[in-house]
């Protein structure tokens, strides 16, 4: 393509000509020269170029005006608002050189006529010559102009991303990262729309965002254009997906889908001037997932291809075309948080203790804080933010980062992980909680509370000033041990928190804690829903499962999510899952769990553990459970996973279980599927070699064991004194074991 002096197309740039068009037109133009070869969809456009900028600061003494109010603001003549806006208004009140403006209209009459069309729509974005490098994001820094039309329209949006460079958070952030304004040039980028108004768009992160964790791809989406995902305005879908697995063809490492709220979506505009706007979705849309999990898989190949060409986390966004349903890659920059955080150590917080959370929504970083409220709802209300308190607000923009900085913690009504409010608040390391519907309703100016992400991807608000405990665990000091030491996790959200930690795959994870804080809902309820008497319930129930026609797939879909979320935070190390073990009084505690449920005297010897799974009362629930595990383990291909029968006390009721799971498809042995058994009864250790011959291995429940060896309740307080897992007969009990199990040639581990 022709170009001019100050004009180069895409596909004649590349991620070294950051110095020319900036790095978010840099690397446009590699992705279009280096990654469009291997069917990654880039949309064409064309970039201003840094001598483009210089030619715009020689008008009128443009260059010495800006240094002489950049003077003024650093002796304290001027604040920062009088600053930005002077230079702003300095800017648009100087006219575009001719010569730069007839070749940008060349090149968009070239772009359309490319397109097929008279005057193409057009994405006019700022990229700034110091931007998007790998420890600076300048992410919102500048500002972007969407279904632009025409030349007249292109010309002014130009015109209108130069003045940008000179926004209040834009030099705010340069001075905060030493970045002189004066070397700093700004070349605007003219991209061809994807016509995601009319289907839907968002981020993608090579990484877990919170945590580092580098195994995945975390997908944002929301309908219409990407605007209001990176805003915040919306509370998108997030989909993870499982980087390791994406090469094998009938695999589909999807760890988890959540439907997020969608109330709003970003289309073009009707009227004269008017290029979007944002109207309200419909019930179908809010209900549906924006992604299909084709769509999610091609595009986290496609985030893992520009990964590696790149050779760092990259932060993505793509848009999918209404018209012709197919995905595009619209921007890519390198993560700038995680990837340059350290590895060395690990900061834990807990909660000595915890009330009811008042709000819930999406956990940014780790961390837990104290301190008042202080509510903002408009920017004329910047100025009078107390620092120290947390900032409470609807959603944060760019404007906003001076006052985000001197925030003890964010708390907004909307929002994603990949919101403003999330990026800022991550790059800036001040924890913040965000989409929690209703913040700015519940808590009042002044009101004291405790803000909490350290309890895994879900943040939550609690009243008043708790206290908690700060650990540092220094990961270089962690001896090594001939022992093979596992991790015990039984809250999926958490498990890629713990990454680091020089585990040798996890030891337990427990079923009945992901039902109940996961799922909430008795399966049987859900299979049987016509046998709930309670209207109260059912109304809960069809609540939490309206997206879903088949109820019981709620069940195994949240489970599934569940298990494969802990078992890929290890792979390819084994995680043993113990199937349920509640107790019938914990399951009538489960919504609809008392139409199920018996009464017993004394529930912790009773109606637990095997033999539920073969019962007429329970056999339906516990193919659910089995459903779950051939979900992980075979379509997902997390055959890591190998899974724990509790409490199963004769080898006959062993054999029983056995062919309970084949029959739902579950079969030892098959697919390399290892089935292991709780030895928490003296039964199970002195007839381990029958249990050995049934089972690939055995772990040991001491608490369990001790009770019935004692003969004392382990939740008695009359008796606690007398409760000792280090007694002689137990000490004895579990050597025995030990013994047999190696006799029998098959693994042993303790609890």
């Amino acid at each position: 393509m022709t170009q001019g002096r100050y004009i180069r197309w895409f596909n004649d740039l590349t991620i070294e000509d950051v110095a020319v068009v900036g790095g978010k037109n840099a690397s446009l133009g590699e992705m279009v020269g280096a990654l469009a070869s291997q069917g990654i969809r880039v949309p064409n456009g064309f970039a201003t170029t840094a001598e483009a900028w210089w030619l715009v600061l020689g008008q009128d003494s443009l260059k010495d005006r800006i240094n002489e109010l950049l003077a003024e603001m650093h002796s304290g003549k001027a604040t920062l608002s009088d600053t930005g806006w002077q230079i702003r208004q300095s800017i648009l009140g100087t006219p575009l050189p001719d010569e730069l403006a007839n070749q940008i209209a060349d090149a968009y009459e070239v772009l359309s006529a490319e397109a097929g069309s008279e005057n193409v729509a057009v994405a006019v974005r700022s990229s700034a010559t110091a931007e998007d490098l790998p420890d600076a994001s300048f992410a919102g820094q500048q500002e972007s102009f969407l279904a632009i039309l025409g030349k007249a329209q292109l010309l002014d949006a130009c015109h209108r991303c130069f003045a940008s460079l000179y926004t209040d958070r834009a030099i705010s952030y340069r001075e905060q990262k030493g970045f002189a304004h004066e070397k700093v040039a700004l070349s605007v980028g003219v991209q061809i729309m994807v016509r995601s108004d009319l289907s839907g768009s968002g981020v993608m992160f090579t990484l877990d965002t919170e945590t580092g964790f580098p195994d995945v791809v975390v997908i944002n989406a929301a309908w219409g254009l990407g605007e209001n995902v990176v805003q915040g305005t919306v509370d998108p879908d997030e989909y993870v997906v499982f980087k390791p697995l994406l090469d094998q063809p009938r695999k589909k490492p999807i760890l988890d889908r959540k439907r997020g709220r969608k109330e709003i979506k970003m289309v073009y505009g009707t009227g004269a001037g008017s290029k979007t706007r944002s109207i309200q979705t419909t019930r179908t849309e809010r209900q549906a997932l924006v992604l299909t999990d084709d769509e999610i898989i091609e595009l986290s190949r496609w985030a893992c291809q520009i990964e590696t060409h790149y050779g760092r986390p990259m932060d993505i966004e793509w848009a999918r075309d209404g018209e012709s349903g197919l995905l595009h890659i619209v921007q890519a920059r390198p993560e700038t948080v995680q990837a340059t955080a350290s590895g060395t150590s690990v900061l834990a917080y807990k909660l000595d203790s915890a009330p009811e959370p008042i709000l819930t929504g999406v956990a940014v970083g780790r961390h837990v804080a104290t301190g008042e409220v202080y509510r903002i709802e408009g920017p004329e209300q910047i100025a009078d933010f107390p620092p120290g308190h947390f900032l409470v607000t609807s959603m944060t923009d760019p404007d906003w980062v001076p006052v985000m900085k001197q925030a003890a913690g964010i708390i907004t009504d909307h929002g994603g992980r990949t919101c403003h409010a999330a990026i800022v608040s991550r790059e800036l390391g001040i924890p913040a909680v965000v989409g929690t519907g209703n913040a700015t309703h519940v808590l009042e100016n002044g009101m004291q509370i405790t803000l909490s992400t350290a309890e895994g991807n879900q943040g939550f608000v609690y009243p008043g000033i708790l206290s908690f405990t700060t650990t540092e665990i220094n990961l270089s000091e962690i001896p090594e041990t001939r022992t093979r030491i596992m991790m015990n996790i039984g809250a999926p959200d958490e498990a890629f928190g713990w990454w680091r930690l020089p585990a040798d795959g996890v030891g337990l994870a427990r079923m009945e804690f992901m039902i109940t804080n996961h799922i909430g809902i008795h399966p049987m309820a859900l299979l049987h829903p016509d046998r709930i008497n309670n209207p109260e319930v059912t109304r809960q129930i069809s609540a939490r499962t309206r997206s879903y026609t088949d109820k019981s797939e709620y069940f195994v879909e949240r489970l599934a999510s569940g298990i494969a979320r802990i078992a890929a935070s290890r792979y390819p190390d084994p995680v043993i899952v113990r199937m349920s073990d509640f107790k019938t009084n914990e399951y009538a505690d489960l919504l609809g769990g008392a139409e199920f449920e018996p009464v017993e005297s004394n529930p912790m010897i009773g109606f637990r553990g095997a033999c539920r799974y073969y019962s007429d009362g329970y056999r339906d629930a516990f193919a659910l459970e089995c459903k779950a595990i051939k979900r992980v383990r075979e379509s997902i291909g997390l055959d890591n996973v190998i899974v724990m029968i509790p409490f199963c006390r004769t080898p006959g009721e062993a054999d029983k279980v056995l062919e309970t799971m084949a029959n739902a498809g579950l079969e030892r042995g098959r697919d390399g599927l290892k089935v292991y058994v709780m030895a928490e009864l003296p039964v199970n250790i002195l007839l381990a070699d029958q249990f050995a011959q049934r089972f690939d291995g055995f772990s040991i429940g001491s608490n369990d064991l001790t009770q019935l060896v004692l003969g004392i309740d382990r939740d008695s307080d009359l008796l606690a004194d007398l409760f000792d897992e280090r007694n002689e007969a137990v000490k004895d009990m579990i050597q025995m074991l030990i013994n047999k199990a190696r006799s029998a040639g098959i693994p042993v581990g303790i609890c």
